[in-house]
């Protein structure tokens, strides 16, 4: 577990302690260029000068909070793994969510993280018939809420995956959409938000990843993401909002 602190300057009232549930490594290539997930979450929450103090989770590798009061809200991070996988760690996982949906604790998927808890908590998650999804996605806004500020009608968010979810838990508020992927932002009850698009991914990122996995992915996939990564993602504003929505659950709670 790691502890870093924000340095930028406290937008007021007590200062967040967020837990990042990390579910990946990034691949040690890429590392000298990007950092691992931790120096990705530190430089998204760089971006908003609101003070964080941030504690890193690694529970990919077994590593979880010994209680959930440790921190007052949680991030659940992307997985090159999916959420169907039968790791010991995942299902763990899946029932740490639980406990946090239960008790009320404020919680966003990324992601992999979107994906577990539409699963952990009753939804389905499957591998899209759509194939890969790659690049920079824009998404429309179908439903405002108040943490939603400064209002946008659309965001655009690097994305990459296979899986996606496929049905949604009960008591799910679809926030975000676009064709390819229809579930890209839901909201299940004030406490937890997932989304399907990466915040912390920069489009430099994602092309990487893309040249590494020319492989797995389509070229006509690879091409056409590509031409999107021209676009500016809109990961400034979604953090803003995902801070905004994680302090309202500390209110409420």
């Amino acid at each position: 577990m790691g502890v870093i602190t924000s340095q930028n300057t406290q937008h007021g009232g007590k200062v967040m302690t967020l837990g990042i549930l990390q579910c990946d490594h990034v691949q040690a290539i890429l590392q000298p260029e990007f950092g691992d997930y931790p120096a990705m979450f530190e430089a998204l929450f760089q971006l908003t000068d609101e003070a964080v103090n941030i504690r890193f989770y690694p529970v990919i590798d077994g590593q979880f909070p010994q209680h959930i009061e440790e921190c007052d809200a949680y991030i659940c991070s992307g997985s090159k793994l999916g959420v169907n996988d039968e790791q010991p760690w995942i299902r763990q996982l899946e029932v740490f969510i639980r406990t946090l949906y239960t008790e009320g604790k404020g919680l966003v998927g990324i992601c992999f993280g979107h994906q577990l808890i539409a699963k952990a908590l009753g939804g389905e998650v499957e591998r899209s018939p759509r194939g890969w999804g790659v690049g920079v996605a824009q998404s429309r806004c179908l439903l405002e809420q108040d943490w939603m500020q400064p209002k946008q009608d659309h965001i655009a968010l690097v994305v990459c995956h296979q899986d996606q979810v496929c049905k949604l838990p009960l008591g799910s508020q679809v926030l975000v959409s676009n064709e390819f992927c229809p579930y890209s932002m839901f909201q299940v009850d004030s406490h937890f938000l997932g989304m399907q698009g990466h915040p912390e991914f920069s489009t430099q990122f994602s092309s990487a990843i893309m040249a590494l996995r020319r492989d797995k992915i389509p070229a006509d996939t690879i091409n056409t993401a590509m031409t999107s990564l021209s676009k500016e993602a809109d990961d400034k504003l979604v953090t803003l909002w995902i801070l905004a929505f994680l302090r309202q659950t500390m209110a409420v709670n």
